[in-house]
């Protein structure tokens, strides 16, 4: 959604959805007959691994370089798209990532590769130490909060090759922990030239959830749990075991997934399933809405999408609720797998586990484990517009009637304090009086939060057009740069194009024209080129000046 310090917070459901992804590319890119002979994974991996040697020059790689397999998606028409990490003679490469796309028969199609820069370094020694690497973190991250009193600061670099900034050189990329003086956790990654010392690069790496439950924001929902003696456990065993536990208004300080110290997550019980109260002073109701979050956002990946769980292991991850004090936003980390929220200041925000934060939150480790853009420039503003759109077709799926579907990001947990209706507006992004409404040369300087305005402008022009116009009881005025009019195709085309945009062709360090591009080649796969989806996203860009 929005954050205040050095966090990220933020929301489909169309009742009568037509189709699913799942189902779209069934009737676009499967002929039934042959659904039989579908690759498995581990032959796209090998049909791809014989690609990396049979064009390893057209790919960059050579022999001090190394590849390992991060995602791998194999379509209904036996389309393979295997996702690759690259080392360096034994190195993380920062912009390394690449995806091969097969042909059915396993025959080499195309790549895409988040840099093309050649990677040759006369020495991977570097000049500047691993402590001095961590003092200039240290004081980036002091730098980066205004000099508030930081406790318990910790940094440890590690050495990487970053092909993102120009010509790949060897670099430092340290993660920056500590506590704020209200003891709630503060993170910066910082990438630093290993040869000068200079900064490349920095940006916040924290990134900002069967009985009946009574939420805050979602009325009674129901729930899936575990019994476990003469109680529940509040622990969704056809979820791939999500649960959600009690943070105690605890924090954790933790570094590349090493912790110094962790808030616990004690699961929540219940004696007769009926969970929480609706009011703030039953500590469960707030669990309730964080499950429940979770339990729409797992469903409207597996269902419309065809992922199975965040990773698309199957594997559930868990919530903590009451985390810090009075802390004013929610986040995802990868380190724990792990959605964390905070119960707000009562003034700015309330309880930060508002569906739409859930489905926000949770898109987040989607990217991780796809695109995984890179959380600075406009690369980092399509990083979190990902999750705000499909955060929002999230809150859209579940078609709740106490938090029916809008274009509005956090509408739930803002308070008067905070002074405006919501943290971010879909329809004409400026409204929050810092996000932009169109791509400009100097979007990318701007806060992530405010430069994902682009992509969220153009997702609310693709699902619902330009013009004035009421949706579900909230009056949108969407514009245009261009001054066109443009014609919406849906929310759920909007997603189909979006979701296959994200985990085929965008890599890294995919900026708003590489959006364009892989939007484009999405509609191409799932609705075919110059069709009215294909010309709907190509307007629907131009309308926000990407060209």
């Amino acid at each position: 959604m929005s954050r205040t310090r050095n966090t990220r917070v933020s929301r489909l459901a169309t009742a009568g959805v037509a189709a699913t992804t799942a189902t779209l590319l069934a009737a676009a890119l499967s002929p039934a007959a042959h659904a039989d002979a579908r690759p498995t994974r581990a032959t796209a991996i090998e049909n791809a691994a014989q690609a990396l040697v049979q064009h390893a020059t057209a790919l960059g790689l050579t022999s001090a370089e190394g590849t390992s397999v991060r995602d791998v998606i194999v379509d209904k028409n036996g389309t393979q798209h295997v996702r690759y990490d690259r080392t360096y003679r034994q190195l993380p490469v920062l912009g390394g990532d690449f995806v091969v796309h097969l042909k059915a028969d396993g025959a080499y199609r195309s790549a895409d590769r988040a840099t093309r820069s050649r990677i040759s370094l006369a020495s991977v020694v570097p000049n500047v130490s691993a402590p001095k690497a961590a003092d200039l973190a240290v004081n980036a991250l002091r730098a980066a909060n205004l000099g508030d009193a930081l406790k318990q600061v910790q940094a440890k670099p590690q050495l990487i090759v970053d092909a993102l900034h120009g010509t790949p050189k060897l670099a430092w990329r340290t993660n920056a922990v500590g506590k704020d003086s209200l003891g709630n956790p503060v993170a910066r990654t910082v990438l630093t030239d290993a040869r000068t010392g200079a900064q490349i690069d920095a940006w916040d790496s924290i990134e900002t959830a069967t009985g009946d439950g009574k939420s805050l924001y979602s009325g009674t929902v129901p729930l899936e749990t575990t019994l476990s003696g003469s109680s529940y456990n509040l622990t969704d065993p056809t979820r791939g075991n999500t649960y959600t536990g009690d943070a105690a208004n605890k924090t954790d300080l933790c570094i590349f997934g090493i912790c110094i110290s962790r808030a616990p997550s004690t699961v929540f019980t219940d004696a007769d399933n009926h969970w929480g109260t609706g009011a703030t002073s039953d500590r469960s109701s707030a669990a309730v809405d964080a499950q429940y979050g979770t339990n729409e956002t797992w469903d409207y990946y597996k269902n419309v999408q065809g992922r199975n769980g965040i990773a698309g292991d199957g594997k559930g991850s868990y919530n903590r609720v009451h985390y810090g004090n009075s802390y004013n936003n929610a986040f995802w980390d990868d380190s724990c797998f792990c959605m964390t929220y905070g119960d707000g200041d009562g003034t700015t925000f309330g309880p930060l586990v508002a569906l739409d934060v859930a489905g926000h939150e949770m898109t987040h480790g989607v990217t991780s484990k796809t695109a995984a853009l890179t959380y600075s420039g406009e690369s980092g503003g399509l990083n979190e517009a990902t999750s705000d759109i499909l955060g929002t077709l999230v809150e859209w799926y579940a078609n709740n009637p106490s938090d029916p579907g809008d274009y509005l990001i956090g509408e739930k947990i803002v308070r008067s304090g905070f002074g405006k209706a919501a943290l971010r507006f879909m329809d004409q992004p400026s409204k929050d009086g810092s996000s932009a409404d169109y791509w400009s040369s100097s979007v990318g300087n701007l806060d992530v939060h405010y430069s994902s305005g682009v992509a969220n402008h153009f997702a609310y022009l693709l699902a619902e057009g330009s013009g004035a116009k009421t949706i579900n009881g909230v009056s949108y005025n969407s514009p245009t740069y261009n001054g066109s009019t443009v014609t919406g195709i849906g929310r759920d085309k909007l997603g189909a194009i979006w979701y296959r945009a994200l985990t085929v062709y965008m890599t890294s360090s995919t900026n708003y024209a590489g959006a364009r591009t892989a939007t484009l080649n999405a509609a191409k796969d799932l609705y075919g080129n110059g069709s009215t989806e294909y010309n709907a996203v190509a307007a629907a860009w131009s309308a926000v000046n990407v060209n």
